[in-house]
């Protein structure tokens, strides 16, 4: 019974390790940054996940020049363009005519840098150069340029500076919303505080309306807070602003009079007693 066990035992661990290995293998490998990792930047670490939206796609542009050359230049957002050859290579060229492919730059020797509105990123450690360049390795320089509302676009190589000693590079260009610079989310003091009143007036209108319906049982208007009070807070200045916007003195005659007895003048001190008999 022991050995039964102990074999099942056995057989568990050996599918694990199967399947982690199988995992290993399926996750593909990124950027590394040249150096060691605790050399590496907290700038380059931002700039590489920013940029981690476009590792899932592929980008392809085709060069003709003359009948000499013709290629194409298949290329990856750090990530390798062919995960099964294990070569790390993030940029490549094949030629249309033999088929041949050559490494432009691999994604273990990355560099990258940005301005306000790019981001450019290095890919080192490509095939070596034949009777160019001093025989040195192949490197590609992708230009990102930042473009609002487009994800990834216009790939496409710009030139080859092959007729140096040395620090030759093929120069690439796209353009990407990832390169845009952050726009600017703060709010002003002012906002903050109309944010906040206008939620307090919320919170005390529906807060005070349940109460008054719920505990005190108010029916109609009466359900609104403190009714009475605003009720004659809008009278008083409604008669404010009669009093102050008024367009004649509050003392002005009316523009109709009565008769009073102020028109009809003094009674005569004289009175007809002659009229009376003596």
């Amino acid at each position: 019974m022991s050995s039964a066990w102990h074999t099942s035992g056995l057989l568990v661990v050996l599918m694990a390790l199967a399947v982690s290995m199988q995992a290993e293998e399926v996750k593909e490998k990124s950027c590394d940054v040249i150096g060691d990792e605790s050399s590496e930047s907290q700038m380059e670490k931002a700039l590489l996940k920013k940029l981690e939206p476009l590792s899932q796609m592929r980008f392809n542009t085709t060069v003709e020049l003359g009948t000499t050359e013709n290629y194409t230049y298949h290329f990856r957002m750090c990530r390798e363009v062919d995960s099964s050859l294990h070569d790390f290579a993030g940029l490549v060229q094949i030629d249309r005519k033999t088929g041949k492919t050559t490494v432009v730059g691999r994604i273990n020797e990355t560099q990258v840098f940005n301005g306000s509105d790019w981001i450019m990123l290095i890919y080192k450690g490509g095939d070596s150069y034949g009777r160019h360049c001093s025989g040195e390795k192949r490197r590609a320089v992708i230009m990102i340029s930042c473009k609002q509302g487009v994800t990834a676009s216009s790939f496409s190589i710009i030139s080859e500076e092959r007729e140096k000693e040395q620090e030759c590079f093929y120069l690439f260009e796209m353009d990407s919303s990832v390169a845009c610079p952050a726009e600017d989310s703060h709010l002003s003091i002012g906002s903050i505080l109309l944010i906040i009143f206008a939620s307090l007036i919320a919170v005390y209108i529906i807060a005070g309306f349940l109460y008054q319906r719920l505990v005190v049982g108010a029916k109609g208007m009466e359900q609104f807070p403190h009714f009475a009070f605003w009720q004659d807070l809008g009278n008083l200045v409604a008669d404010g602003c009669d009093f102050v916007c008024r367009s004649k003195p509050q003392n002005a005659p009316s523009a109709y009079r009565g008769v009073g007895d102020d028109q009809l003048g003094e009674e005569s001190e004289e009175r007809d007693d002659h009229l009376l008999p003596m």
